[in-house]
């Protein structure tokens, strides 16, 4: 059924759908709840087994040995405080900005909350309005309405009776009644954006290093469980010490799980997040660091990202007999008598001097239709501008319509500027050329540098836009990006396109839809690139969704923003380079320093399992390891994934960590079993065995902490001489602390300081050998 513009709805009717729920009510944010945060990284696999291990603790009466509980806690705070963080940035971002909307309703004009829209109202609309729902035209007022938020188009559209019209879409120009169509989760800009949250997928699997260390924990999370049980079930047969059976069971299962891996990791990932939040970056999501860090492929829309949305006059080209005080006078006058706001209209008034104030008899404002707008002045003569093909047509001359085509060729948009002694119709007549003014998109003031420093960071830069390929060309080409000479309008493509041939072979894509971006970012993938994707409209939601790495403007609609890994809050593409730079330094000193935390996970399994089969009991209990974790592996990891390093991201992460980790895993091993069969022989105690080892290991551990901490630097030699002071105090000072015996005993010096100076050629000797040449040489997956 029609409405009635007149009239419009019945208000008896309008508060019936209200109260049946079918108005325009506010669309539920795309984030998730602050509950479902907390509630999803609190109830993970990783922390139920540490509260049941603390739980075991806690029944021996031995407190101190819950100190491990702090790493699970703080990773946990680590990684609810950022997504809380980002949630509330992104929830302040709205799709639809206008909250007030002016209806027709029992034959009477009221505005009202746009919340309150239902089917059927009749909306009216005018210049400047966004508009909020979906609907279709009842009236014809030259309505024309920029739907480049949701299309990529970037020139306005004429809306007439029965056309329809788009939620997110703005009117530029004219008026009109509008019969509202769907509303709030139906409408054209929520289904898109449902569509693009249905197909979200888990960006952890495209995380190479988390999705690395998960596997890891998995792994270890199902076989610690039978092998736990097993050692406590044989430390209970042996000895029937359940105190003794617990902690010694409970040290070797958290040994097990890198856990301070995790924590490091989140830690590095949260201050990269903090640190690209000073360079104005909202982090959606930790690993989507690592994603950009891993990035060779931006694909990059025109508007917003290598131009900056608005217009400028490049130049003006006067003709004939005319020179550039006519053509300045001419175009000021018409557009100052005008007084459009549209984006042409604000370039023109920028870049020429108000006139002196004319008297005018009559004007005739832009329309999409004629192309041109003019205004006739009291001495009869009317000047005009617009597309030179409807207001000169076929009175060019050769020369002026080569100029043309060269001026349109480049990218820019031409105006001719004309004016006639006769009144202003359709078609002009008795026209006189005063000149061209030349019109184009305003390159982002450092788009050249950002898009040099890419090309020598070996990541391509492809485009992607719903605008004139020609144009989207000749703007890529301004910026200085690469291969804009490869570009093909998709229009001409089919339905069913070779997608992989298309990326293979062009560079630059215009009058792309929203579906095609997605197929595009998807065939890069296939291609084999990790594909990053800009854009700031309801139309770039998809494909942001396909890629790899997701980057929305601010300045964009929140569906984009939802969607995205990354929000640039100041809408400037060039702050990239520090979030490339950022991804690289966080991943590839999280890489060079993993191996720490994995040498506990190795040997702790290699352990257990001897020491089932070992009629000995395993040495050491939680508390023994913590000052050992904390002093050689977690502080100077933190430090050390605050280094520079922009290197780009190569993989091999196993490969990486085992040629560290495993060398230093097996000479822990190997140490461990000495000194039990020392204990036997020499008689020694539990505690005294216990307290040499963790001695031993932390020696190991510092031996690949100076490996890894290469090249060195005043600030890393300071940490290395910290280090091994505190590793002094913990085993000679504060030793009871940790329930480690006394070392200042000459017996006991006589045996640990030898093993202790051995540990460093042990290492140099078996990473060569075992590292390089034989882990070395093993193809890793990462």
């Amino acid at each position: 059924m029609r409405t009635d513009p007149h009239t419009g709805l019945k208000q008896s009717y309008v508060d019936a759908q209200i109260a049946a729920g079918a108005h325009n009510v506010e669309q539920a944010p795309l984030t998730r709840t602050v509950g479902q945060i907390i509630a999803g990284n609190t109830f993970t696999l990783f922390n139920l087994v540490n509260v049941v291990i603390a739980a075991f603790i806690i029944t021996t009466g031995s407190y101190s040995n819950l100190l491990f509980l702090g790493v699970a806690i703080f990773n946990t705070a680590i990684g609810t405080f950022q997504e809380i963080r980002s949630k509330h940035q992104l929830d302040s971002l709205t799709i639809v900005s206008a909250p007030q909307a002016t209806v027709v309703r029992d034959g009477h004009t009221t505005t009202i909350s746009a919340e309150n829209l239902v089917v059927g109202d009749a909306l009216q609309l005018r210049r400047g309005a966004q508009i909020p729902v979906d609907g279709v035209v009842l009236t014809n007022g030259n309505l024309e309405v920029d739907e480049s938020a949701l299309t990529g188009e970037a020139n306005s559209i004429t809306k007439r009776p029965d056309d329809a019209v788009l939620s997110g879409s703005f009117v530029v120009a004219g008026n009109a009644t509008v019969m509202v169509t769907k509303v709030a989760g139906d409408t054209f800009a929520a289904r898109l954006a449902k569509e693009a949250k249905a197909e979200q997928t888990d960006k952890d699997k495209n995380s190479k290093l988390l999705a690395t260390i998960n596997r890891i924990i998995k792994v270890l999370t199902y076989v610690l469980i039978p092998l736990g049980i097993a050692l406590f079930t044989v430390s209970m047969v042996r000895r029937g010490d359940y105190n003794r059976a617990i902690l010694t069971t409970s040290a070797a299962v958290i040994g097990m799980i890198p856990e301070g891996l995790v924590l490091m990791t989140n830690v590095a990932l949260a201050v990269g997040a903090r640190n690209l939040g000073q360079r104005r970056v909202l982090v959606r999501s930790l690993t989507a660091i690592e994603a950009l860090a891993r990035v060779d492929t931006i694909c990059l829309d025109k508007t917003g990202t290598i131009t900056t949305g608005r217009l400028i006059v490049n130049r003006v080209v006067p003709v004939g007999d005319h020179d550039a005080d006519d053509l300045a006078s001419a175009v000021s006058a018409v557009t100052f008598t005008l007084n459009d706001d549209n984006e042409t209209a604000i370039a023109i008034k920028e870049y020429f001097p108000q006139p002196p104030q004319w008297t005018v008899t009559n004007t005739v404002p832009f329309s999409s239709a004629r192309k041109w707008s003019g205004a006739t002045f009291s001495d009869g003569t009317s000047y005009f501008m617009g597309a030179p093909e409807f207001t000169f047509g076929d009175t060019l001359t050769a020369e002026n319509t080569t100029a043309i085509n060269d001026a349109a060729a480049a990218g820019y948009r031409v105006l001719a500027v004309g004016r006639t002694p006769d009144a202003l119709s359709v078609p002009l007549t008795h026209t006189d050329l005063i000149g061209f003014v030349l019109i184009a998109d305003e390159i982002r003031p450092a788009a050249m540098d950002t898009f040099t420093y890419f090309a020598g960071q070996d990541v391509q830069l492809k485009v992607i836009s719903g605008d004139n390929p020609i144009t989207v060309a000749s703007v890529a080409r301004r910026a200085g990006i690469q291969g804009t000479d490869q570009y093909v309008n998709m229009t001409t493509v089919g339905e069913q396109p070779d997608y992989d041939a298309l990326v293979r072979d062009y560079n630059v894509f215009g009058r792309v839809t929203p579906e095609q971006k997605k197929h595009l970012i998807a065939a890069y993938q296939d291609a084999g690139h990790t594909v990053a994707m800009t854009g700031d409209g309801v139309n770039d939601v998809l494909a942001l969704r396909q890629s790899d790495c997701a980057i929305a403007m601010a300045s964009g609609s929140e569906a984009a923003s939802a969607i995205a890994d990354f929000v640039l809050l100041d809408s400037n593409f060039d702050a990239m380079t520090g979030v490339l730079n950022e991804g690289r330094r966080v991943i590839n000193n999280i890489e060079s320093v993993a191996s720490l935390f994995l040498i506990k996970t190795m040997y702790s399994v290699a352990l257990i399992i001897i020491f089932i089969f070992l009629n000995a009991d395993y040495p050491i209990i939680p508390i023994n390891l913590t000052p050992v974790s904390a002093v050689t592996v977690a502080i100077p990891s933190f430090f050390l994934s605050l280094e520079p390093n922009f290197a780009r991201v190569t993989g091999q992460f196993m490969k990486k960590v085992m040629t560290f980790a495993a060398p230093a895993a097996l000479e822990v091993v190997a140490y461990t079993l000495l000194m039990t069969w020392l204990e036997s022989a020499l008689h020694l105690s539990f505690d005294t065995t216990g307290t040499i080892v963790a001695l031993l290991i932390t020696c190991v551990c510092y031996n690949v902490l100076f490996r890894v901490s290469r090249p060195f630097n005043r600030l890393k030699v300071g940490m290395l001489a910290a280090i091994a002071v505190t590793m002094f105090g913990v085993f000679f000072v504060a030793n009871h602390v940790f329930s480690l015996v006394s070392l200042w005993n000459w017996g006991l010096f006589i045996l640990y300081a030898p093993l202790a100076v051995s540990t460093y050629p042990v290492y140099i000797i078996l990473q060569e050998f075992l590292g390089r040449r034989v882990l070395g040489r093993i193809k890793w997956r990462s």
